[in-house]
């Protein structure tokens, strides 16, 4: 484990940036956002951003490929711009643990290539918590907050940031800042990850179990009548999609420039009417299904195709954003059963 102190912390970040664009969480009047660092952008204390850093290797939107024709002659030309080295800092656990739930959709055949240049190019330094809020429960999906993954774990104290390599990539952007780490023992790290987790278990949610739903599941909670009650104050403004790191529907569209046709993708909401419509219409007619399938997905049809591991990471976005407060809480508690946290 190698440190710098809090006030070395921008000369980590000046060696960083002339190898790669460093993104950082920096304060804004909504909250905090990633934003390129440069010198006079300071690091933000907020516990998570916004918008989750799914969209550094999933746009929100993106142009894919271009179309030039003449006369019966099509020429196809590749328009990404994803081949450039970045890194993200400050990443939470629960974030860094959606890029796996991302890699298992993007990553299987047929692999996402767009996707797949983003990760091969971006290197993630993590930041552990420690001040976790009321909406946080990522420890029901078994995630650490204290101690997150990462091409980079980090601590930061309130004197020193404490780095520890995790892969290849993370040791290989550690050598190149070697000059301004010193090394160290873990005992602050340690100490501080003693106060986090004391602090998690007394958040609201800290009970909050997942064992109720899982593979195997889509009988027992499919035609279950609660899901009237909880989808009829439900907006459809899909502003929970958009927040979830997690979240990976997208929509293709080509866009007709007068010089040429831009084919390119962009989120989509299983919440909104028109999703998935096709020539005979929508598949699921009603708010209710459309809830019922955000959550089933979350809760149950994802962990039935891959092993078990749940399609929500309990960052806590939706539960703070959401204009009505309904949430995969809700639902989890409704669902499970009074008992379940």
């Amino acid at each position: 484990m190698r440190k710098c102190s809090i006030n070395d912390l921008n000369s980590v970040f000046e060696k960083i940036s002339q190898s790669a664009v460093l993104y950082i969480p920096v304060d804004g009047e909504n909250g905090a956002d990633y934003k390129i660092w440069e010198k006079g952008v300071e690091l933000s204390n907020a516990l998570n951003t916004n918008k989750s850093p799914k969209n550094f290797f999933f746009p929100q939107s993106e142009d894919l490929v271009e179309f030039k024709t003449e006369g019966k002659d099509i020429e196809v030309i590749d328009i990404r711009d994803s081949k450039e080295d970045f890194v993200v800092f400050g990443v939470r656990a629960c974030d860094v643990k959606s890029f796996e739930v991302l890699d298992r959709v993007f990553l299987s055949e047929p692999v996402d290539s767009y996707y797949a240049d983003r990760r091969e190019h971006g290197v993630i330094i993590s930041m552990a918590c420690s001040r976790p809020v009321e909406t946080c429960f990522c420890q029901t999906f078994d995630i650490d907050a204290t101690n997150p993954l990462g091409d980079i774990a980090c601590w930061k104290t309130d004197d020193a940031v404490y780095f520890e390599a995790k892969t290849e990539k993370g040791q290989a952007l550690m050598d190149k800042i070697s000059d301004l780490t010193s090394e160290s023992d873990d005992k602050a790290v340690e100490e501080q990850k003693t106060k986090t987790t004391e602090i998690m278990k007394r958040l609201p949610l800290a009970d909050l179990k997942a064992d109720k739903f899982g593979a195997g599941k889509t009988e027992e909670f499919f035609n279950d009548p609660a899901w009237a009650e909880l989808s009829q104050s439900c907006l459809g403004c899909g502003t929970c999609t958009f927040v979830c790191p997690t979240c990976q529907c997208y929509d293709i569209k080509d866009y007709n420039t007068g010089k040429g046709v831009i084919r390119y993708r962009c989120w989509d909401s299983c919440m909104y009417s028109d999703f998935t419509r096709m020539a005979h219409g929508n598949s699921r007619n009603s708010q209710l299904e459309r809830f019922r399938q955000r959550f089933m997905h979350k809760l149950v049809y994802y962990p039935e195709n891959n092993e078990g591991l749940f399609s929500c990471v309990g960052c806590g976005r939706c539960l703070s954003k959401c204009p009505i407060s309904m949430n995969i809480v809700k639902v989890m508690k409704t669902l499970g059963g009074k008992n379940n946290g």
